[in-house]
């Protein structure tokens, strides 16, 4: 096979328009030309009135050493990359050990599928309940306020990302192709194939809940055990190393290998494991606000008379300014045609985050606009003062929201002129349990605050509108990403505990669904081949076809 890149058609090009254009870059006869497939599909829109596709392409074609000794200098010429994923190791028949894989979100999950097809009959703990539960607790808290701190955005079978646009790109580096294996298991569990092409994937809340499902039944078939409402609170280790852990029902559960996946928001875990001495440090992470406009404002600003192209969709954005005051603000997790959603995860506090289903159909576009802090200047001096910094603004949102989880808004206009709002205008919020209109001066720190004021500017000169009075604030913004790292060394384990895997988002290593898929692929291999008995197949790179779905 043959990959060829760059290859650029008008947006409403027909159905043979890409076969020509193969055949015209490599100066084929058509009879030469025996199939292709679409590996990747961009599109340029900084010409709104000309939008280019831009695809990627694997061919069949005769004499294809030939084509390459003659486009040997064209670096759009080459031969297409094994993306096939290959096991690196298959367990022994008689399994001496499970490991532990702690919490089901992108990254558990894969650690546990992966660990299952390996054949290693992974025990996956999660403190949460099975995705199903959890949603009716979550839709339950939006509409009666009544938070479950075990059950919610953060918490539960599939993890934060199951309550967000279900975004599948990341910028990690994947020389390996872990990420191809992550979406073609998303496929297998019911993904649209086209994530497969699209430049920007996604897939929405409600295909996330029912692919999670399908996932869940793939490793209980493979030997897997998954046990939900199973918090751990203690670990156990001996001169070193883990040894195993304690759930909350005072259950203990024998391992040398445990997978810490716990995600970003598991403040009682990461109090735990440092006062059990795992090394962890502050790192840092952005605090902000989210910010609605009308989605067909941001439809027409980035495609002009394309807006509404089905191959295009729902417009999105991404937005960054370096600030008089040395501070960063950025454009964060952009939903288009969704809504910001209630993120809590503790009694008394306000988080918001953004969600949107497949069709991305809603009225509003919403991202968060978010500035960039870190420990030496803004929370030093602990290891866990990020997680104080945040609980600090999350409390001060719920009071100025009114202590009912309503969240504290306010209109851009009187946000960028320094007053309090009175009444919403042509933006109406999709947050709820509902908004309180306020100052929001009140819920950041003032260099936030000044940096904000100072970047929507800014980005209305990039997006004509986003500064327009009536768009609308939403406060506060503050998971971002985990405030903590729990470092680990080349093998994946803890520097300073043999035997724990830090993992994912919550362990600093990942952001978002993809890269914490990924994360959890390469832990899961560290762990299989640290595994007693495990056969390795690194050497020969063999495939376990039974189970492989890349």
């Amino acid at each position: 096979m043959l990959r060829l890149t760059e290859i650029k058609l008008p947006l409403n090009h027909d159905e043979n328009a890409l076969t020509a254009a193969i055949i015209d870059k490599l100066k084929l006869k058509p009879e030469q030309l025996h199939s292709f497939t679409v590996f990747k599909r961009g599109f340029d829109a900084r010409k709104k009135t000309d939008i280019q596709l831009i695809y990627t392409l694997d061919i069949e074609v005769d004499n294809e050493a030939a084509l390459l000794k003659t486009f040997a200098k064209d670096q759009h010429v080459k031969p297409s990359p094994d993306t096939r994923y290959k096991f690196v190791a298959k367990a022994p028949e008689q399994l001496p050990e499970r490991p532990i894989v702690i919490g089901l979100g992108p990254c558990g999950l894969f650690a546990g599928l992966v660990l299952a097809q390996m054949g290693f009959k992974p025990i996956i703990l999660e403190r949460g309940k099975e995705v199903r539960e959890r949603t009716k607790d979550t839709f339950g808290f939006w509409r009666g306020k009544e938070l479950n701190p075990e059950s919610n955005v953060q918490y539960g079978e599939g993890g934060a990302g199951t309550f967000s646009d279900g975004k599948l790109y990341s910028q990690v580096k994947d020389p390996k192709h872990y990420g191809r294996k992550v979406m073609s298991e998303f496929v297998a569990a019911g993904a649209p194939d086209e994530i497969m092409y699209v430049s920007k994937p996604h897939i929405g809340t409600f295909k996330l809940v029912a692919m999670v499902e399908k996932m869940r039944a793939t490793i209980i078939e493979l030997g897997g055990e998954i046990r939900f409402s199973s918090r751990v609170d203690d670990l156990h280790i001996e001169d070193g190393q883990v040894t195993g852990l304690t759930l909350a029902t005072g259950e203990r559960l024998n391992s040398h290998h445990v997978v810490l996946a716990v995600g970003h928001s598991a403040r009682d875990t990461f109090q735990m494991l440092y006062d059990k001495g795992v090394y962890v440090e502050a790192k840092p992470f952005s605090i902000g606000f989210r910010i609605e406009h009308e989605q067909s404002m941001i439809d027409e600003c980035r495609f002009g008379p394309n807006a509404g192209n089905p191959i295009l969709g729902a417009a999105d954005y991404k937005l960054v300014h370096h600030c008089s005051n040395g501070r960063t603000v950025y454009s964060f997790c952009m939903c288009p045609g969704g809504t910001v959603v209630a993120a809590a995860s503790e009694q008394g506090r306000v988080v918001t985050n953004g969600m949107s289903q497949y069709s991305r159909h809603e009225r509003n576009a919403n991202s968060a606009i978010v500035v960039g802090i870190d420990p030496e200047r803004d929370y030093p001096g602990h290891p866990l003062a990020g997680i104080a910094l945040q609980r600090r603004l999350e409390e001060q949102a719920f009071k100025l929201g009114g202590e009912n989880y309503h969240a504290p808004a306010q209109l851009i206009g009187d946000f960028l002129a320094a007053k309090s709002s009175a009444e919403l205008g042509e933006v109406k919020p999709s947050y709820t349990p509902g908004v309180t209109l306020t100052d929001l001066s009140q819920v950041l720190p003032d260099f936030a605050i000044a940096a904000i004021r100072e970047a929507i500017p800014a980005f209305d000169r990039q997006i004509k509108g986003f500064a327009k009075a009536d768009g609308l604030l939403t406060g506060v913004e503050t998971r971002t990403s985990s405030p903590i790292c729990i470092k680990r060394g080349a093998d994946y384990q803890s520097i300073n505990i043999k035997g724990l895997y830090p993992a994912g988002e919550g362990a600093g290593y990942a952001g978002g669904i993809l890269s914490a898929g990924i994360d959890g692929i390469k832990v899961a291999e560290a762990v299989a081949l640290a595994m007693p008995g495990v056969q390795s197949l690194v050497a020969d790179a063999g495939v376990l076809p039974a189970t492989d779905a890349g």
